[in-house]
């Protein structure tokens, strides 16, 4: 088995999965009842990992607050930060044309509830367009969001720029870092982002642990109800394990950078460069430079995402396909599919890109990996190329 879909979700790391243990078996103490040891036995853990993550950005401790979710982050960050007395008399957010659904879909819903919703287009390359954010934003915008890393075509966003126009303005700025954060270096400091999401299953953690960074002096309001766990804003009991988990992952993050950034990358070159080669009807999708370390997105003319996806599963090569049938999404004729909005955005034409292909790969991945998936990738070509009509043969 080829696992090249880790830009949905890696495989934890060993040493994450041993630090988690035994808060499932011997630490499983209540936080919040951190007057007897076992109780504070899990809540100085959750101390503890909540600067590990802190480390990982170079934010301060108490900027930290652990979710369950990157979608569960954006929601937080948005939903919460509308609700205060700083912006809530403000009706305009702008995003980017290529947000994550867990913004694009809070932003819809808030355009039912009055707000005004813009949308900054990007380049072939997936970068925004910093004119056009910058002529977007007026004194009734309440709040700039926009994604780091873009999961399906891998470009990351120059988002020093984006916050320094964000802070001439006087608006606050949110990025989804998800897709981002531990594969390559941030600095909130030095972005000057008021808010930032970031998710563990993304770099070796295990699913359901996430956090969101909210900067010190800004105000943010829970989403709902309940008890004063992670200082009032996000209640419920603490999933401990996960958190620590976070943690971990986010020490080896910072402590193993280089090295992880240097593997990824070579072979990324070497799956890019191999496909590069084998046929000039391939296209590849997102910034080649400013991208995301072993991450290679593509579409083939003629060819729907879904069934290249569908012969690489054959084969045991797991990646993931950018088309709307993987998000189940259709369009107002129930017999198409609905084009996916991020390859819509970057100028793809619809009429003969049916879907792209995303091969992001983990740590665990090898050269000898990256060749088997070369060996197959004519064979699966060209046989769906012989069963395309559209194909000129």
């Amino acid at each position: 088995m080829i696992y090249v879909d880790n830009v949905a979700g890696t495989k934890p790391d060993k040493r994450v999965v041993d630090k988690m243990i035994p808060f499932y078996t011997e630490k499983y103490g209540n936080p919040s009842a951190h007057f007897y040891p076992l109780g504070r036995e899990s809540f100085e853990a959750i101390d503890e990992a909540r600067g590990h993550v802190a480390s990982l950005i170079n934010a301060e401790k108490d900027e930290i607050i652990f979710t369950s979710c990157g979608t569960e982050s954006n929601n937080l960050a948005i939903k919460g930060i509308l609700e205060t007395d700083k912006v809530k008399d403000k009706k305009h957010i702008v995003i980017s044309a290529i947000e994550h659904f867990s913004v694009q879909n809070v932003c819809l819903k808030l355009m039912n509830e009055g707000y005004k919703i813009t949308k900054i287009r990007v380049d072939e390359n997936g970068k925004i367009d910093l004119g056009e954010l910058e002529d977007a934003i007026t004194e009734d915008t309440a709040l700039v969001s926009v994604i780091y890393v873009s999961p399906e075509i891998g470009t990351v966003q120059d988002l020093q720029k984006i916050g320094e126009i964000c802070r001439n303005k006087g608006v606050l700025f949110h990025t989804d870092a998800v897709a981002g954060v531990g594969h390559v270096p941030v600095d909130v400091k030095e972005v000057g982002c008021d808010l930032m999401s970031i998710a563990g299953q993304n770099f070796y953690a295990p699913k359901g642990s996430a956090a969101l960074y909210v900067r010190d002096g800004v105000k943010i309001n829970p989403i709902f109800d309940g008890g004063f766990q992670e200082m009032g804003i996000r209640s419920g009991s603490e999933n401990v394990p996960a958190i620590v988990g976070l943690g971990e992952a986010a020490k080896i993050a910072k402590n193993e950078m280089d090295e992880y950034t240097s593997k990824m990358k070579k072979l990324q070159k070497q799956l890019w460069d191999g496909l590069d080669e084998m046929f000039d009807f391939i296209h590849f999708t997102g910034d080649k430079t400013d991208r995301l370390p072993g991450h290679v997105s593509f579409w083939i003319e003629y060819i729907e995402g879904e069934s290249l996806l569908l012969w690489y599963s054959l084969k045991e090569i797991y990646g993931a396909s950018g088309s709307a049938c993987s998000s189940n999404i259709m369009a107002e004729d129930e017999d198409e599919l609905e084009a996916s909005h991020v390859l819509t955005a970057v100028g793809v034409p619809n009429d003969i890109c049916a879907g792209s292909l995303t091969f992001s790969m983990s740590k665990y991945n090898t050269e000898e990996d990256i060749n088997k998936i070369l060996e197959v990738t004519p064979e699966i070509v060209n046989k769906l190329c012989e069963m395309s009509p559209y194909y000129n043969k």
